[in-house]
Formats: C-alpha cells, sequence, structure tokens
C-alpha cells in the first residue's frame, strides 16, 4: 500500500494550509511566502494536493472521486466531490470525534472497531450514508486509547449534519452535508478546472 511519509507540518506549510483541519493543534510556525506568484497551474495543482493530503486520498482513488462527482445529476462537480470526500467513514469518525486525526480514524478502521448499522466495516473510504448509525464496537469502547481520544477532541464541534454520543461512543449521519458546511480550506472550483484539461 502506498503511504505518503512526509513529515505532516512540513507538507502543510508547502500548502499554506493551518495544521489544524488535520485535527493538529499545534500553530506551526508560518514562514513568510516568497513574493514568487504562483502560476495558474501551480495555484490549481496546489489545490488539488491540498484536498488530497486533507482527507489522505492518493492519486488514482481521487481521481476516481472526481469521475463519479462529475457523474452525480444535483450539485456542481467540485461540490459534490467536496461531499464524496466528506462521506468516507474515516472522514465521519475524525468529524464525530472518536479520532484525533484522520489517520487515526483510518488505523481504528482498519482495526475492525467500527460498526455501520450493526456490521463491522473495515474499508476507509466506505462511503457513509444519511441516517446510517456508525458506532464503536462494544469490547472496545472501554479501552483507554478511546479516554484518551474523548479527551482531547471533546471539546471539538461536531457539525450539524452529524449527531454524536460521546458517552456511548456512537453517531448518527442525519443528512448529506451541503458545501457550505464542509469548512476544508479547498477551492473546489480549482481542482475542476484542473481536470476539465
Amino acid at each position: 500500500m502506498a503511504v505518503d511519509r512526509t513529515p505532516v507540518l512540513k507538507r502543510c506549510r508547502a500548502l499554506d494550509l493551518d495544521p489544524v483541519y488535520l485535527g493538529i493543534d499545534k500553530k506551526s510556525k508560518r514562514n513568510a511566502r516568497s513574493g514568487k506568484k504562483l502560476s495558474e497551474y501551480g495555484s490549481q495543482l496546489r489545490e488539488k494536493q491540498k484536498a488530497k493530503f486533507i482527507y489522505g486520498v492518493l492519486e488514482k482513488p481521487f481521481r476516481n472521486y472526481f469521475a463519479k462527482a462529475k457523474k452525480l445529476k444535483y450539485g456542481t462537480t467540485g461540490d459534490n466531490l467536496m461531499i464524496l470526500l466528506e462521506l468516507r467513514l474515516d472522514n465521519i469518525l475524525f468529524r464525530l470525534g472518536f479520532a484525533r486525526t484522520r489517520k487515526e480514524a483510518r488505523q481504528i478502521v482498519d482495526h475492525k472497531h467500527v460498526l455501520v448499522n450493526g456490521k463491522c466495516v473495515n474499508i476507509p473510504s466506505y462511503e457513509v450514508k444519511a441516517g446510517d448509525v456508525i458506532e464503536i464496537k462494544e469490547k472496545y469502547k472501554g479501552i483507554q486509547r478511546y479516554k484518551d481520544i474523548l479527551e482531547v477532541t471533546g471539546a471539538r464541534l461536531v457539525p450539524a449534519w452529524l449527531e454524536a454520543n460521546q458517552e456511548t461512543l456512537s453517531g448518527t449521519v442525519k443528512e448529506i452535508p451541503n458545501r457550505a458546511e464542509i469548512d476544508v480550506p479547498v477551492n473546489d472550483v480549482l481542482i475542476v478546472e484542473l481536470y476539465s484539461k
């Protein structure tokens, strides 16, 4: 399996991205960007890399998400792409506050700790639907790991389209989010322009 081993904060600086969007609270020392202006292609590419980096998706799956977003009849391609990325199971766990970062959420799903509508799902890219109930398996609920996670994520704001229950480590997808509810600093229009070339 391909893994990106670039240091996270270094990558954040390169993409001019605040680490908070990855669930990291450290304020990295922001280097003042040099006066070099990005070309049109450069800024489009940076937006795509930002989206891939935030959601932890590699190029091929990202391209597949784009193709799927293009086929959807409702909404613009850019909005649909962001919604598809947001509905990944690992991202939902992160949003519910059951993981400190999306990387940790992916690991939790991989280790078969997660039930979706009562069935064990170990695919981080699994697409969650409105009405789905996501919970941590009963036998893992009491372990120290989740107590530590909730200590860190307890104050994190859960998006309005999700409902989280910290005591039972379960959550519900109330509805599919719209683009305005996704607080990720990515300009999806530039990604669409990039892939439309």
